[in-house]
């Protein structure tokens, strides 16, 4: 998984954080020895710090060249996914709750891990993201079927393999997740 899926060991965010502040005020100072030319790498699990010597690259643009004019889409170059979501197949919490006001038939599926939805859920099938393409069998076809997760980038992840493996058309993606459903809808609903 990644970053927004799995987390990250927040002590280590937290210490690089701060070796980055400090360079930041050796440069503005002028003062002490920078990192510059060296990559240091840290092993928290060990609790080691070593350095490496690197060369400059003349080609490089951040530290060759300096031609960097712009900076990258960062969506784009992390692989939003729930930017490939066809609009019409996108709902808001709120529309989804209208759903759940009416008789018609459809299917919920929460792509999260058990413990997650023993958290907050609204009900629906629990199928973990995981878990998602072993389970077509458990996926209806003909009827509307909407996918939420924590966040929305799970189950965007898992219509996008659906649709491309089995050919759907009726999944629908839950916009913002369950976060979204309790800010929008039910603030009510126990919070993450």
């Amino acid at each position: 998984p990644n970053c927004a899926e799995g987390g990250v060991f927040g002590v280590l965010p937290g210490m690089v954080g701060v070796i980055q502040a400090t360079e930041a005020i050796k440069r503005i100072t002028g003062i002490g020895e920078s990192l510059v030319g060296r990559l240091l790498l840290v092993d928290a699990l060990r609790m080691r710090f070593r350095s490496i010597e690197i060369a400059r690259d003349p080609k490089c643009p951040a530290c060759g060249t300096r031609e960097i004019t712009q900076l990258i889409d960062y969506d784009i170059f992390c692989g939003d996914i729930k930017r490939e979501i066809k609009q019409n197949r996108e709902i808001s919490p709120n529309e989804f709750h209208k759903w759940l006001q009416t008789d018609k038939r459809f299917q919920l599926i929460d792509v999260r891990e058990p413990f997650e939805y023993e958290i907050a859920n609204i009900g629906g099938q629990l199928i973990p993201y995981k878990e998602v393409l072993r389970s077509k069998n458990l996926i209806e076809c003909d009827i509307p079927v909407f996918i939420i997760c924590k966040t929305g980038e799970r189950s965007a992840r898992a219509i996008r393999e659906l649709e491309e493996n089995f050919g759907y058309d009726n999944l629908y993606h839950i916009r913002g997740g369950i976060i979204g459903y309790i800010e929008e809808v039910n603030p009510g609903l126990r919070r993450y």
